[in-house]
């Protein structure tokens, strides 16, 4: 590690704790020739999620995107940007814990109506409404009877 003080190579690790706001390591480090201390962080970077979309295209998961879709969901609804982030988290997890890279965008969009539905039942037929392209009054009625004779 260099010394941001004099660019010197040999740092020593004076002291190492998990930082628990972002899942990292924090390291405070001594340089060995101007004996400045500093500190570090030191972050796992996770291997991407590709989403196979249904035209067979590929693209990177992006928690931004799913984010934006849910908070168009629960719109006036009493869920915070917290627990949406939250709740995105949850779904990379699930991914991740299946060990395969991809996930095909009809798997992903029902793995996240699956928990939605939990978390709030307005805001699970909102994004239903879109992810399902609803076309008439009809298609929301027919959803909410299958959520009301699930229960």
């Amino acid at each position: 590690m260099e010394c941001p003080y004099c660019g010197a190579m040999d740092t020593k690790v004076i002291d190492s704790r998990p930082h628990s706001i972002d899942n990292s390591i924090k390291r405070r480090r001594e340089c060995v020739v101007c004996c400045k201390r500093f500190t570090t962080y030191e972050k796992i970077e996770p291997i991407p999620i590709f989403v196979v979309k249904k035209n067979k295209i590929k693209e990177v998961f992006n928690r931004d995107k799913l984010l934006k879709g849910l908070e168009r969901a629960v719109i006036k609804r009493n869920v915070n940007l917290e627990a949406l982030e939250r709740f995105v988290g949850e779904v990379e997890d699930t991914i991740r814990k299946t060990n395969h890279l991809e996930i095909e965008s009809t798997e992903l969009g029902e793995l996240v109506m699956e928990k939605l539905k939990k978390l709030d039942e307005i805001a699970y037929i909102r994004f239903a409404s879109v992810y399902k392209d609803f076309s008439d009054v009809k298609s929301f009625i027919k959803e909410i009877e299958g959520m009301v004779d699930s229960d």
